[in-house]
């Protein structure tokens, strides 16, 4: 058997310097094509199905009163993460608003990194949608519930079991479409 000529070793190598770039960008821009597909609002939460995380806080209109999240087990409730430096925080308001006067379950804010005094002035002026009002002005329970900023919405179902997060502003379409369906199936209050 004789060995491959120069030339034969030349060709062959020639070829894979053409083909191995080409096959990298192929990768690429199959990577590329999916994440672009995917939609940033639906980041996946690793809280999904599973215990809400613990928590006992301040009220933001009563400070010398708190609540926990064992207190809310046994019913379904949704949880808002806001802050009144958010501005996509204030566009969502309204929704909350709105939502609160015909919504069979209780909405909870979770004013994130905030003061309680600008926390309390927002809701005066903006309307409180809220059955209460938390506080976590250093950020640990939005660190535990992996908020990634605000606004950020979770429904919690009547075992204390995370069912929906929303990362972003609320929109009328995620409120009718998921939220408001999903409250249903839970049961209500």
């Amino acid at each position: 058997m004789s060995e491959p000529t120069s030339a034969a070793r030349a060709g062959a190598s020639g070829r894979w310097r053409y083909l191995l770039p080409l096959g990298l960008f192929l990768v690429l821009a199959i990577f590329l094509g999916v994440g672009l597909n995917l939609n940033p609002r639906e980041v996946p939460s690793p809280l999904i199905d599973k215990p809400a995380p613990a928590f006992k806080a301040q009220l933001l209109a009563q400070p010398d009163k708190s609540l926990s999240r064992d207190e809310l087990v046994g019913k379904a409730w949704i949880l808002n993460v806001w802050a009144s430096w958010c501005t996509p925080c204030r566009e969502e308001h309204p929704l909350w608003v709105d939502y609160a006067k015909r919504s069979p379950v209780p909405i909870y804010g979770l004013n994130y990194k905030d003061t309680p005094k600008a926390g309390q002035a927002w809701l005066a002026q903006l309307g409180n949608p809220y059955a209460e009002s938390l506080t976590d002005p250093d950020g640990r329970i939005g660190i535990d519930y992996g908020v990634y900023g605000v606004p950020e919405t979770f429904v919690i179902d009547r075992q204390g079991i995370v069912r929906y997060k929303h990362i972003g502003p609320m929109t009328p379409e995620v409120l009718r479409d998921k939220i408001e369906p999903l409250v249903k199936r839970l049961g209500g209050a």
